[in-house]
């Protein structure tokens, strides 16, 4: 732009002082430098001729701000007690989150700023607004951990492999599975795994601690994984490790008539699903510390019911529909309008009509605000018994 000012500004000088004919052809030479029409080169050339100074040193007048006080207090309040998901998850479900917490009482704090107007900006703001309004209070609000999958070469060719690319699944009951390892930032000693179930199609996802990598603890949770999933279970696609590729978890599949695959090694974007909820569910709830006590156990179990409810019934996701061609021939990933699990399943119409019903009534029923203060009450209390292990961990590091 400030090239195209210092253009314009010279032609400009020239512009006056030229004749009639001059002046047609230094509109038709702008036009088709500045990729202008010449009424606008002609307006450009008037404007600039009135400019005074250098084209540098024009101040353009700062924009009003759009989004006042009142409404950044409101949506901070919002996306604290709905979870504190991303802009484009927050965005399709402002409507309906606000419409909850108020029926609940929970917007009393805000109460005075929550007039027509900031509503209205609050269900009108875009993804990409909510996300730039939130940065400051992301920054002030918020170690690597290691990884403990071993590979398991035991059945490993009976087991199909399904790689990144193959087609999406179609229907619900597909699921990826993966263990997330709570071992802090040591693998010595036992510690407590996350087990992370999620559904391809409809993003479903359960999760359950077990107190190690033992096969029968994996199958057990894949069976209370199957009672809590509202349809049938219908495959599974796990990685390489040794915890799945076993006899104990293929033959509790084989009982089930369930088939089973498995991701390529070292290709962990083929397990992609579960390992976006292994991070958006498992390290942003119970973070990376170290638990290894049947108390810490019991307390991961309690977490997870209170955060996958308010995943699966409120909070929205996007999910991969295919494949387009950009203008420079790069294919790219398209996505769908982002929905809840809960919508997702509903649209599916595998579910009768009592099911439907009691999930629409567990929905109505549930108030987010208090899913989120019993997740920050069970992760205080993570975090204190905790505390003792890390100070000790770096004590004997340093």
């Amino acid at each position: 732009m400030a090239t195209k000012r210092e253009i314009t500004k010279q032609k400009a000088r020239e512009y006056d002082r030229a004749s009639k004919k001059e002046k047609g052809r230094i509109l038709d030479e702008l036009a088709a430098t500045m990729g202008w029409s010449r009424a606008n080169a002609r307006r450009q050339l008037k404007a600039a001729g009135k400019r005074k100074g250098p084209a540098s040193a024009v101040k353009r007048k700062p924009r009003p701000r759009t989004y006042g006080y009142d409404t950044l207090k409101v949506l901070q309040l919002v996306w604290t007690l709905s979870g504190e998901p991303c802009g484009k998850y927050l965005a399709p479900i402002m409507a309906d989150m606000l419409e909850s917490l108020e029926r609940f009482g929970e917007l009393k704090p805000v109460e005075d700023r929550l007039n027509d107007h900031v509503r209205g900006q609050l269900v009108a703001m875009s993804a990409a607004t909510i996300d730039r309004l939130l940065k400051p209070a992301k920054d002030a609000r918020y170690p690597d951990a290691v990884s403990s999958t071993r590979p398991g070469p035991l059945l490993r060719s009976e087991i199909p492999v399904r790689q990144a690319l193959d087609e999406m699944e179609q229907r619900p009951g597909f699921l990826e599975i993966d263990l997330v390892a709570h071992c802090g930032h040591s693998l010595e000693g036992e510690f407590a795994y996350t087990l992370t179930a999620t559904d391809v199609f409809t993003g479903w996802t359960e999760n359950i601690a077990i107190k190690n990598r033992a096969h029968k603890w994996v199958v057990q949770a894949m069976t209370t994984v199957a009672k809590r999933l509202p349809y049938p279970m219908a495959g599974l696609d796990c990685d390489n490790g040794g915890e799945f590729i076993n006899h104990a978890l293929v033959g509790w599949a084989a009982e089930r008539t369930l088939f089973m695959t498995r991701s390529r090694p070292h290709e962990s974007n083929d397990n992609a699903h579960v390992e976006q909820k292994n991070g958006d569910i498992v390290r942003k709830s119970a973070f990376r510390y170290r638990y290894d006590t049947p108390a810490e156990l019991s307390l991961l179990n309690e977490l997870w019911g209170y955060v996958n409810l308010r995943k699966n019934l409120f909070l929205p996701t996007k999910k991969a529909n295919g494949w387009r061609t950009t203008r420079s021939g790069r294919s790219t990933r398209t996505y769908d309008a982002p929905k809840t699990p809960f919508q997702r399943v509903i649209d599916s119409g595998v579910l009768s009509a009592q099911k439907i019903a009691q999930i629409e009534d567990l929905r109505r029923n549930t108030n987010p605000a208090g899913l989120t203060r019993n997740i920050v009450r069970l992760q205080q209390e993570l975090i204190k018994a905790a505390k003792t292990k890390t100070l000790a961990f770096r004590n004997r590091v340093s």
